[in-house]
């Protein structure tokens, strides 16, 4: 049985189809690109197996066990991280408290350490350190964990929105477009991070990138995606030589 299972799902807003019986099966160790035109539905595809929306049709399985209609918190709790289009850190908070925000709900004391500072909350609140600190270091931003988001170039900011997501402890992980808004050599020292993740932790990652240099380099598997139907699935050079992939980017000629 596949890490995640993703079986013929679709969702439809009014009378726009936005998925059409998109399938996906990843294992753990996998990377899955999904790519696609602007409203091709990718992200739409992220937030009905991340529980922001439920799916009209099919089903989503994480770990053997249907997550297809669990409430977002719950889905988390069962294994699943995600970062994403459009950087949603804190303002105001540390580097390093916007990465605690995420092992809040993993803390191990009832309503009486919220309200009292009693040797638990103590206990509990330096082990998140130390949890958070050490997915800091593994993203690069130790260094910076004092700094606030908005004062840091957007590359960092991306690695601290992957850093919280690790926080969660991920058996699968999302990426919305992790390489929005880099340079170039932000997109290569991303691209090697995350080929760094999946090796070390091992954990099944679903990629939607437009920097197709990106998503060829490091996807075993990538899903081509137009007007919310897949069209193409296979390696990037399966996908590359793709007569219908070719059409959905380029064009068609006269």
């Amino acid at each position: 049985m596949a890490l995640l299972e993703v079986k013929n799902i679709s969702k439809s807003f009014g009378g726009l189809k936005a998925i059409q019986d998109f399938s996906l099966e990843a294992e753990a160790g996998e990377i899955h690109g999904i790519i696609g035109p602007n409203g091709a539905g990718k992200t739409t595809i992220f937030n009905v197996i991340s529980g922001v929306y439920t799916a009209d049709e099919g089903s989503v399985t994480l770990k053997g066990k249907d997550i297809t209609k669990m409430e977002q918190y719950l889905i988390t709790r069962e294994g699943m991280g995600r970062t994403f289009q459009n950087i949603r850190l804190f303002k105001g908070l540390t580097v390093l408290e916007n990465v605690l925000c995420a092992f809040d709900p993993q803390s191990k004391y009832g309503i009486a350490g919220g309200l009292l500072p009693t040797p638990k909350r103590f206990s509990e609140e330096k082990r998140g350190r130390e949890i958070c600190e050490q997915y800091l270091e593994l993203v690069g931003m130790a260094d910076f964990k004092n700094e606030r988001p908005e004062n840091l170039a957007y590359g960092k900011q991306r690695r601290v929105e992957i850093a919280r997501a690790l926080t969660c402890h991920p058996k699968v992980l999302l990426l919305d477009e992790p390489a929005a808004g880099l340079n170039p050599t932000e997109v290569s020292e991303l691209t090697d991070l995350i080929r760094r993740l999946s090796a070390d932790i091992g954990f099944a990652i679903l990629l939607i990138e437009h920097r197709l240099e990106l998503v060829m380099s490091i996807s075993h598997k990538i899903h081509v995606q137009n007007f919310g139907k897949t069209i193409a699935v296979g390696t990037p050079d399966e996908v590359r030589q793709n007569p219908e992939v070719i059409e959905a980017y380029l064009g068609k000629e006269e």
